[in-house]
């Protein structure tokens, strides 16, 4: 037992970061060019100014953010034991980017294996590294690689501007310190935020339960995101709020006393709103979506990645991380530094 805390909440520290952003910047006055927007309505709407996109493959990214994590923590791949992916956009169907990036980066003792859990998917990844750490692994590398460009609408202007492509990469291991997570699910808005499989023009739904099938709008172009901004942006703003708040409490602690919240960068206006609604002032809130867009479950890693070069990450401080996304879900997570 440490300051109340149960010994199942302990415990998770960071022994590296990593991140990569293409180097292909697309602004917004880019986007000018192809649909009817301006640079002004979309930072006004979302905060955004720049994006990074590439052709690469999804893993390659992760590997690149993987191999910078690994020489952070000056330890080699043979040294770790898990290598837990998070993506959207896996270049492959089967095998999983985990195994890809395990043999490319030569990682031999390491199992491998992805996570869907789109935006939330790096604090599930936390949640699921942590309970493994508790058996007996020592060193969990965990990347988050999504290349949104791929499955970007380029003529939906409403979304089109908001999705950029980005890795980044995290190494965990045990502590004494602490560590609590909250996570959930509201599968009924599924239909909100979703991108349709290319070899199949149907909805998923349709396989399961036939009647749920008019709860999905009429998108006939599979491989594209399809987002409805209204019911996703008011599921966000309290699913955050909710998921920092109790997971605060389950670690013992409160918002307020927390040094540093990284949280997924889909809109500054949800952040913004979800400060607001905890009480506290935005600029305890990391920020980068002017630079990096939204990368989906990237946000987050490449968010502490960048914390970590600018030698934020210090012994002692309280780290809020949370996130949302399709499905819809939804995950906080909090542990001392």
């Amino acid at each position: 037992m440490q300051d109340g805390r149960k010994d199942y909440f302990m415990g998770l520290k960071i022994l590296g970061t990593g991140y990569y952003l293409p180097e292909t910047i697309v602004t917004n006055e880019d986007y000018t060019r192809i649909v009817e927007t301006s640079d002004e309505w979309i930072v006004k709407r979302t905060g955004m100014k720049e994006r990074r996109i590439t052709e690469q493959p999804t893993h390659v990214m992760a590997e690149r953010a993987a191999l910078k994590a690994l020489e952070n923590a000056h330890i080699s791949p043979e040294e770790l034991d898990m290598i837990l992916c998070t993506t959207v956009t896996s270049d492959y169907i089967t095998p999983s980017m985990a195994c890809i990036v395990q043999g490319n980066i030569g990682a031999k003792n390491a199992i491998a294996l992805d996570i869907n859990a789109a935006c939330a998917a790096f604090v599930y990844a936390m949640d699921m590294a942590h309970m493994y750490l508790q058996h007996g692994y020592k060193k969990i590398l965990i990347i988050s690689a999504e290349g949104l460009s791929k499955i970007t609408d380029y003529t939906d202007r409403s979304t089109c501007v908001l999705f950029g492509d980005a890795a980044g990469a995290c190494i965990v291991g045990w502590s004494d310190k602490g560590f609590a997570s909250v996570l959930g699910s509201d599968g009924t808005g599924a239909h909100t935020l979703f991108a349709r499989r290319p070899l199949n023009d149907i909805p998923f739904v349709e396989q399961v339960d036939p009647q749920s099938v008019d709860h999905f709008p009429d998108v006939n172009r599979p491989g594209v995101l399809y987002m409805d901004g209204r019911e996703v942006y008011k599921f966000a703003v309290g699913a955050m709020s909710h998921a920092l708040r109790d997971a605060s409490v389950k670690f013992g602690t409160t918002p307020e006393a927390l040094d540093i919240i990284v949280p997924h960068q889909a809109n500054l206006r949800i952040i913004q709103s979800a400060a607001k609604d905890l009480g506290l002032p935005v600029e305890r809130f990391f920020v980068n979506i002017d630079k990096c867009g939204n990368t989906s479950s990237a946000c987050i890693p490449v968010g502490l990645a960048q914390l970590d070069e600018a030698g934020e990450l210090t012994p002692g401080k309280t780290v809020g991380l949370v996130g949302f996304g399709a499905g819809l879900v939804y995950g906080g997570c909090v542990f001392e530094l």
